[in-house]
């Protein structure tokens, strides 16, 4: 592969979207890749929204991602999908968590949260796998395991072998919460046996 595939990550603070990306940058550097990896955050503090561009390939020049770029967003949360739909390719993919998190104006009263944004997102032609990540994470033994669900379903959609993510989780996971971890990550994998290959 000689393409440089581009994923961005979208959360909200709190919800382990740094850990994930790291776990995916290791992922690509352990299979040979050049990566990039960009934080980007808005509000940092637990409920701010929280943006990861992860670019690897042959040669990586850029770690920035922009509108229509995305070949894969990794969405926690359904209003974050909802808000960076804009920077997938017209032939991407987005994985998203089927959770929500009300951000601050929908928790003070000040605007209330989008209704339909699945059905609006199947509806614009783009590739959409939604997971329910957090129940999950929950039968793999810890709610903060929604991210490392999410990327075996990632994993499962790219070219790069299932052990060398494997080995990316044990590298970036604190050894007490490896065991849960590993259970999310093949609870997300198996989700979409199959898949495609970016």
């Amino acid at each position: 592969m000689t393409d440089t595939i581009n994923i961005m990550i979208v959360g909200v603070g709190g919800q382990g979207t740094l850990l994930a990306s790291r776990i995916l940058g290791n992922a690509a550097i352990d299979c040979g890749f050049d990566v990039k990896v960009s934080e980007v955050h808005g509000m940092s503090q637990r409920g701010g929204s929280v943006v990861t561009y992860v670019k690897y390939g042959e040669k990586v020049f850029s770690p920035v991602i922009s509108e229509g770029e995305a070949d894969i967003i990794l969405a926690f949360e359904q209003l974050e999908a909802y808000r960076y739909l804009k920077f997938l390719k017209k032939d991407g993919t987005m994985i998203l968590n089927t959770q929500k998190i009300a951000p601050m104006p929908v928790i003070t009263g000040a605007a209330s949260y989008p209704e339909e944004i699945i059905e609006k997102l199947n509806k614009t032609g783009a590739k959409i796998i939604a997971i329910d990540a957090l129940s999950a994470a929950l039968k793999a033994g810890n709610a903060k395991a929604v991210n490392v669900v999410l990327i075996g379903v990632l994993a499962s959609k790219t070219n790069i072998q299932k052990d060398i993510w494997q080995k990316a989780i044990e590298k970036t996971v604190p050894p007490r919460f490896l065991q849960v971890n590993q259970q999310a990550f093949e609870a997300g994998y198996n989700d979409q046996k199959g898949g495609g290959c970016v």
